[in-house]
């Protein structure tokens, strides 16, 4: 069985994302959300990769709460893109479904790293 790494698919979701940015229309809108969701789909990547090496828990919990947030203008932006029918409805499918799925993986990070510093707080 393969190990799980969550920073490996976390830039396998940016580097899918950014394919199919490139397929967006030349529109007005197409280029409004190809730059808007190049930020904030590549942008968990990267800061998971901070919170990876994170100072304290706080910090920790910080930047967690930072890659939720990313991700979660990330899923309405392809929201967006698929009720607009701008792109292939396959491929936009399987990165709401992606993007859904790293949601719930960090939100229970972000909940258990809470519930840790709660512990750590009372045993002091």
């Amino acid at each position: 069985m393969p190990k799980f790494d969550l920073q490996d698919r976390l830039i396998d979701f940016s580097v899918e994302l950014i394919k199919i940015l490139d397929q967006l229309p030349n529109s007005v809108i197409g280029k409004y959300l190809k730059g808007q969701l190049t930020r904030s789909g590549t942008s968990p990547a990267l800061n998971y990769a901070e919170a990876c090496d994170a100072e304290s828990r706080k910090d920790f919990i910080h930047k967690i709460k930072i890659v939720l947030k990313e991700l979660r203008e990330t899923f309405v932006g392809i929201t967006i893109i698929r009720r607009l029918d701008l792109l292939d409805l396959k491929q936009v499918s399987y990165l709401l479904k992606e993007c859904d799925e790293l949601i719930a993986i960090l939100k229970q990070s972000h909940t258990t790293a809470k519930v840790n510093l709660e512990k750590a707080k009372i045993r002091k």
